[in-house]
């Protein structure tokens, strides 16, 4: 995920040409001009339908009224401006990393005394797995290479047979994660994205504010059709936002981007996790979560629909909170944008009347919505149903299998991550999750802990391990499995674990500049300085619990979770 990869989108940059300004790698292949949507083979060169603020002394600076420089979709700088290269002396794996993670593995398995009601080949398993995750914290390798060394040493040792290694390679919800890749490929190539973007800013763009409530919106509606939060990021909001920003002479990596460009970067980051945290199918690891939970014999009736019951009333609090809280915590210089819904509504015009081929994405995605909601009652899968509606996006032509090809993240995603749910698997049918979770049991009763000061203390445990974490799929894939079992021996409802768990998993992907995809996105943007980025990720994680767990924990209460 740009960090490692869950929803990063295939490889390809914006370049920025302009003084100084650093080029900024979003890795999407497609063109972002909603124009060129109609002929996917043409990379256009700039964002050609971006805002232009009319200059006006109160509110703009005439000098910026217009962006003076190009927002490429090449795939590599021109010549000119490239840096001589130094030659590459270190090949392969970085020592030091490399050897920590191995070492990690080593004492685990020949050092730390093995506990009686494990098996040595559970511990064994467990020590390649703790080398694996280090491996995945320290980057000794790119990660599908270095979970597949984990796998080949599993076998070799033979801790693991070949069917067992290789058993999630057929697990469904990992397929599902796969093919949202390639339904978030078709929002962006439709352009169908940007023009319900475009939209909420032509309704409620008036203002500074407004527009943040519209981006913030725009995005709950793509959300459940659009299961990667990156690919939205990167493909959709971040191109308006900056177009918003320059026309209204914010630029990055400079004093005059908190004139707009700080404050709209910060909302659409913070907002994300909660528009995530809003639907089962909004994020990749949510499907997850809920695969983790059956295994552990936490079955969640209706999916979809429970899911999106018990996050619905915490999710839009925060939602509806997040742009206010954020309007004080770093407030823009500008505060009013009167020109701005204008300004849509003649982008929307340049953009023509809606394709064929968003009709078509439109409609596929509402079919797929309807299965995922009521796909238990018909006996049709999620995976089932996401198979059904790509296969009418390529029959019909919105994507073809190049496009399907050319995702390389969605098939990196494949092989690393059904490795590590793999060994994830292995370890709960070993009983290693079991004697995890009675040991942290035991602990928290020798506290006198009842089970809601146990589910804050493991909730809290779960979401701060994650600045340990460049992955929040990567994170479930690791820890997930263990934290619900050690809620159910501490006595938390084994369905309210489940799901506080997964609306946790959202919500650390704000936290740092590194925690999920989408924050490698709107940092390289340039619009957000480091030392700001940890201070409102902890501010708003702060604000988030509170209202999570206060208001979240009364509504679940009333639905009857516990």
């Amino acid at each position: 995920m740009e960090s490692f990869a869950l929803h990063s989108l295939s490889s390809t940059s914006f370049l920025l040409h302009h003084h100084h300004r650093p080029i900024f790698r979003s890795q999407i292949s497609l063109p972002l001009n909603p124009s060129s949507r109609s002929n996917p083979s043409i990379k256009s060169s700039s964002i050609s339908q971006s805002f232009s603020f009319p200059s006006k002394v109160s509110i703009f600076n005439p000098s910026f009224s217009k962006p003076n420089f190009p927002i490429h979709a090449n795939s590599t700088p021109p010549p000119s401006k490239l840096e001589p290269q130094q030659p590459n002396i270190l090949q392969g794996a970085k020592p030091i990393p490399f050897v920590i993670s191995i070492a990690i593995g080593l004492i685990v398995r020949f050092f730390v005394p093995k506990p009686i009601d494990v098996t040595p080949q559970a511990w064994q398993l467990l020590s390649i797995f703790l080398s694996t995750i280090a491996g995945l914290v320290l980057s000794p390798l790119p990660v599908g290479a270095w979970a597949f060394l984990g796998l080949t040493t599993s076998v070799v040792t033979k801790t693991l047979t070949f069917t067992d290694a290789f058993s999630a390679f057929t697990n469904e919800v990992i397929w599902l994660i796969v093919i949202s890749f390639f339904f978030a490929r078709g929002f962006v190539k439709t352009g169908l994205g940007d023009r319900i973007a475009t939209y909420f800013v032509k309704w409620l763009g008036k203002s500074t504010l407004g527009l943040a409530y519209g981006l913030t919106f725009s995005e709950v509606l793509i959300a459940p059709a659009m299961p990667s939060t990156t690919a939205r990021a990167g493909g959709v909001f971040l191109p308006i936002i900056k177009s918003l920003a320059l026309s209204a002479g914010s630029e990055p990596n400079s004093p005059t981007s908190k004139r707009l460009g700080t404050f709209l970067i910060q909302n659409q980051f913070q907002s994300a996790g909660n528009s995530s945290a809003l639907f089962l199918t909004a994020a990749a690891q949510n499907l997850l979560c809920i695969k983790l939970a059956q295994e552990l014999g936490v079955v969640i009736s209706n999916p979809w629909v429970t899911w999106f019951k018990a996050a619905s009333v915490p999710a839009f609090v925060c939602l509806l909170a997040t742009p206010l809280i954020l309007y004080k915590i770093c407030p823009p210089e500008i505060k009013d944008t009167p020109e701005a819904p204008a300004l849509a509504a003649k982008k929307l015009e340049s953009m023509g009347p809606v394709t064929q081929n968003e009709w078509v994405m439109v409609s596929t995605m509402l079919l797929a919505v309807s299965l995922w909601i009521f796909g238990e009652t018909l006996g049709i899968a999620s995976a089932v149903a996401a198979m059904i509606g790509l296969s009418i996006l390529l029959v019909l032509g919105v994507l073809n299998w190049e496009d399907c090809l050319n995702e390389k993240s969605a098939w990196d995603t494949l092989a690393w991550f059904a490795i590590l749910v793999g060994m994830a698997s292995q370890l709960t049918n070993l009983g290693i999750v079991t004697w995890m979770s009675d040991c942290v049991a035991n602990n928290l009763r020798s506290f006198s802990l009842s089970w809601p000061a146990s589910l804050a203390v493991l909730q809290a445990a779960y979401f701060f391990i994650h600045y340990l974490f460049a992955s929040q799929t990567g994170h479930v894939g690791a820890l997930y499995s263990a934290f619900l079992a050690m809620h159910r021996a501490a006595g938390v409802p084994g369905a309210l674990a489940a799901l506080a768990l997964g609306y946790n998993t959202n919500l650390f992907g704000a936290i740092t500049h590194y925690s999920s995809g989408q924050a490698a996105v709107y940092y390289g943007a340039g619009y957000v300085d480091l030392p700001d980025i940890f201070k409102t990720g902890f501010i708003m994680a702060f604000i988030n619990a509170i209202i999570w767990g206060g208001v979240g924990s009364v509504w679940w209460k009333f639905l009857g979770l516990y």
